[in-house]
């Protein structure tokens, strides 16, 4: 597939994914003429830029797919559920054909799937009229547009989009030939032509946009005729023309520039499309720099030089801004995962004879790409089970007072280091003795254990858990949370459960803002060093002596007339105590949770590139990965959630 096909199928990718989010707006607000124009602009933009790409079948496809909307701009139909249906399935298979990739010899392929949509959308059209609608009115525009130079090369078509245009209404096209060479310079490979196109059109401004979507680094100018000008204009022509006259053809312009009062509606992109495996490998290099830039600081430091060590702190400088910039360009919103969920949600309740709508909250909330990338699998399994086993049926939730229609929310925040994003139902909750005796049958609790409910509702992680009496098309054969947890944890974060029967089931998934570069505490325990994430340190303060010599568990710590719980790092890890009289506190904020965690020695920021941790090592809690130093040491990233964490239930279980 050439780079400009590839570039389409992107675009079209991106086109689909809004329409979908368009459709079942249109669902929702049928008669909202602006979501019509929408998704006709979209079908319109994918009909003229498939065929110019080798899209041969889709286009076609397509065609059949806008008439249905273009009736409806005209007043001849309207929207209907069975028409959202079928609106859904062919954007699905849309997307189907932009896997299969361009028509060999551009000649449509027959495909039992792609005739059976179509006849279903053609049925509709055998619908009775709606009621006439107001005929819209028309606008005239000059379109003047020069091709790049390599255009013909990349495989565009200019004289499909002529074409197009030309389906917006009645056109006028004149070839501007002034930058045609003479035939000995002539490079028949390169486009010299430009066009200027008179167009008298109902459909607007926008869709003349869409024809150019996939040239915006084309030199084009669009103009709205304005109605006085056109008067001005059709007064001396109406006086000097005689009937048997040919109509005067415009004069080329010189040169294609806007007005000066008028900048030009169609700039070049802002942007540029970046393959995601470019992006790991800059941030493999950039996290090389920084283990080298902390070499450097180490070798200037232990020279003395000045002027090495100003070199250097104007390289940790410019090192620093330049992870900041990788870093914010590998952020992306998790609205890019939820938009995908309203579709799961819809068709989800339909098959189960449900009904539930989907909220979202917080979607501008930013998180790493690859997080962005293992998200939809989770969330999947954990909505699954939320609308198959959580949500009662219609029937059941009026028995016990509730609303018919069921609610599930997906709401992302940011807490400290982490990005938090809880699926919420207001449904009827976790049976915790059904979880407990199931727990029981297959031993993975003994009979006579009396767990806390978080303990007990992290069973239904385990590997074939579950309690549904039956299985469904959806779920039930225990293996879906069990991949919510390995994908989260594979992630360097955890899932927490909180439910209250009859009232709902909340899950929050913990997951680290980015994978790759941190800001770190550098501390030393038992003479080893470890780092701590600086998102979940507040403060680092002095362990008095007389604190330091309880050997009691609930250790606590007044800082300021506030009372601070802490643990000794040594004791957890099972070091040897070191003898010291200055240890410190570095005091973490976990959920809100102010917890201290004691260390032998600060030794001061450190920023750290996280490494995997072996397989053997993998799952060892309290560790979220390792770095290398500025020595070329290996020190281990601690996880202060999962130490507070783990501190706080050994505490609850021993109360």
């Amino acid at each position: 597939m050439n780079p400009a096909a590839q570039s389409f199928v992107q675009e079209a990718r991106d086109i689909l994914e809004d329409l979908e989010g368009v459709l079942l707006e249109l669902e929702a607000d049928p008669t909202n003429p602006k979501r019509v124009d929408a998704v006709f602009r979209a079908l319109h933009t994918l009909k003229g830029s498939g065929a110019m790409f080798g899209f041969v079948t889709l286009s076609a496809f397509t065609h059949h797919f806008e008439n249905a909307y273009d009736r409806i701009r005209e007043g001849k139909a309207t929207v209907t559920p069975r028409l959202i249906e079928l609106s859904l399935a062919s954007s699905d298979h849309l997307e189907r054909m932009l896997d299969a990739g361009p028509d060999e010899g551009g000649k449509p392929v027959q495909d039992p799937a792609t005739a059976e949509l179509v006849k279903q959308i053609e049925m509709l059209e055998t619908a009775g009229p709606a009621a006439p609608a107001a005929a819209p009115k028309a606008e005239r525009y000059t379109i003047v547009f020069k091709p790049d130079a390599a255009a013909l090369k990349n495989g565009m078509r200019p004289d499909l989009i002529l074409a197009e245009l030309g389906e917006l209404g009645e056109a006028t096209v004149v070839a501007l030939t002034d930058a045609v060479p003479g035939l000995r310079d002539l490079d028949p490979a390169i486009c010299h032509i430009a066009w200027q196109v008179e167009l008298e059109t109902i459909a607007g401004r926008e869709a003349i946009d869409d024809v150019f979507i996939f040239a915006s680094d084309w030199d084009i100018e669009i103009r709205r005729i304005e109605e006085t000008e056109d008067a001005a204009k059709a007064a001396p022509a109406a006086e000097a023309a005689a009937p048997a006259e040919a109509p005067a053809r415009p004069e080329a312009p010189k040169a294609q520039a806007a007005p000066k009062d008028e900048a030009p509606k169609a700039q070049k992109t802002d942007s540029v499309r970046v393959q995601s495996h470019r992006l790991d490998e800059l941030m493999d290099q950039l996290g090389e720099l920084v283990i080298a830039q902390a070499r450097l600081n180490r070798i200037a430091d232990e020279l003395g030089d000045a002027g090495l060590g100003s070199t250097a702190e104007e390289i940790e400088r410019l090192v620093t801004g330049l992870r900041d910039t990788t870093l914010s360009i590998r952020m992306l919103p998790v609205e890019l995962v939820f938009g995908k969920f309203r579709r799961v949600v819809r068709d989800l309740s339909t098959e189960l004879g449900k009904t539930v709508t989907l909220e979202t909250r917080g979607g501008e909330t930013e998180v790493d790409k690859n997080v962005i990338d293992s998200l939809t699998e989770p969330l999947v399994h954990i909505i699954r089970n939320s609308i198959d086993h959580g949500i009662e049926s219609p029937e059941a939730r009026r028995a016990s007072g509730k609303a018919d229609q069921a609610r599930v929310v997906l709401h992302a925040r940011q807490s400290g280091g982490e990005v938090l994003i809880s699926i919420s139902d207001d449904g009827a909750g976790l049976d915790a003795e059904a979880i407990r005796t199931r727990g029981i049958e297959r031993g993975l609790i003994a009979a006579d254990a009396d767990l806390p409910e978080d303990q007990l509702f992290g069973l239904i992680f385990e590997p074939g858990f579950s309690t549904a009496k039956t299985l469904s098309s959806v779920s039930g054969r225990g293996v879906g949370m069990d991949a919510v947890r390995r994908v989260i944890e594979d992630l360097r974060g955890s899932v927490d459960v909180r439910s209250q029967k009859g009232a709902g089931t909340e899950v929050t998934l913990r997951l680290p803002l980015t994978l790759a570069i941190i800001d770190g505490l550098l501390v030393k325990v038992g003479g080893a060093p470890f780092v701590l994430p600086l998102s979940s340190v507040e403060e680092c303060v002095e362990l008095p002596p007389a604190d330091d010599v309880r050997t009691s568990g609930r250790s606590i710590l007044r800082i300021r007339n506030e009372l601070v719980p802490f643990l000794s790092l040594d004791r957890l890890f099972g070091f040897e105590r070191a003898d010291s009289e200055d240890r410190r506190v570095v005091v973490t904020s976990v959920e809100g949770r102010r917890m201290g965690l004691v260390v032998d020695e600060v030794i001061g920021q450190y920023q750290t590139v996280i490494k995997p941790l072996s397989v053997y090592h993998h799952g060892i809690e309290g560790l979220a990965g390792s770095t290398i130093l500025g020595d070329g040491s290996v020190a281990l990233i601690l996880d202060a959630a999962a130490i507070v964490r783990r501190a706080v239930s050994a505490q609850r279980v021993a109360a």
